[in-house]
């Protein structure tokens, strides 16, 4: 079995502008923090192809293809240095690179969930490699520039769709390797999901919509009985004071004019 979006032409092509577009995020952020050539050209091709690296090495896939296919190394060390030159440009495209960004979140998931499952991988490892695949290049992103990772910066829906669509791969490559679906069928419901995906990410955008945080409360509710809460007090044994030196005579009785030992006389 092979990966189903890998074996159709025009999703190559399509993969091929997502990691240039990938590569052309991952440089502008170097970039706004003020580094070299060489580092743009590291953040782009870590950003485009780390996800990759990752998944790879989990799943024995070596070398990953993040250093072994000249196309995407190219074209991702390329995307570096377009950006070098036409940053400003770039910098503009807001809702032009968020899209190619969620089709390339979406195509990342679906491929990498595929590749681990051809690795004959559990479902729930599977979900793990595509969510890997999808997010690990902007992780190992921020992760290079000390900025907090995008997947816990951004509020709006990011790993939300990507685990989504990941799921839905699964349940997808399941039945086509079970026979419940041929390859057509198979490959028209993985674009599905990555357009599905793409979706997501769009409205949560346009939309503002968030994921809740913590519930709000403002009272502790705990047993009216707390008494293993309380702090023990701990009596000094008679003729000792609290430091466990003698007190009094020395003999261990009270004496009736230490005020240490004057709870003893009552």
């Amino acid at each position: 079995m092979e990966v189903t979006l890998e074996s159709n032409a025009f999703f190559m092509l399509i993969e091929y502008l997502a990691v240039f577009c990938c590569g052309l995020i991952g440089g502008l952020s170097a970039i706004r923090k003020g580094y070299d050539l060489f580092a743009i050209l590291i953040t782009s091709w870590l950003t485009a192809l780390g996800g990759g690296i990752v998944r790879d090495v989990l799943l024995g896939a070596l070398p990953p293809v993040g250093i072994s296919d000249k196309g995407f190394v190219l074209t991702a060390l390329a995307s570096g240095l377009v950006v070098a030159v036409a940053h400003p440009e770039v910098d503009t495209l807001h809702w032009s690179m968020l899209t190619i960004d969620a089709l390339a979140l979406g195509l990342f998931a679906v491929n990498g969930t595929e590749k681990a499952l051809v690795y004959h991988t559990s479902g729930m490892t599977a979900v793990f490699m595509g969510m890997f695949t999808a997010l690990g290049g902007g992780l190992i992103r921020d992760t290079l520039l000390n900025e907090v990772p995008v997947i816990i910066r951004d509020r709006h829906w990011y790993a939300v769709p990507a685990f989504i669509g990941c799921v839905l791969t699964v349940m997808v490559t399941r039945l086509q390797m079970t026979g419940r679906l041929d390859f057509t069928e198979s490959m028209i419901c993985d674009v599905s999901i990555v357009i599905m995906v793409v979706l997501l990410r769009i409205l949560s955008v346009k939309f503002n919509l968030m994921l809740p945080g913590a519930v709000p409360r403002h009272e502790v509710h705990l047993p009216s009985q707390s008494r293993y809460l309380r702090r023990p007090v701990i009596h000094p044994e008679p003729g000792n004071d609290a430091s466990g030196n003698s007190g009094g005579t020395g003999s261990g009785r009270p004496v009736a004019g230490d005020r240490r030992n004057h709870r003893w006389l009552r």
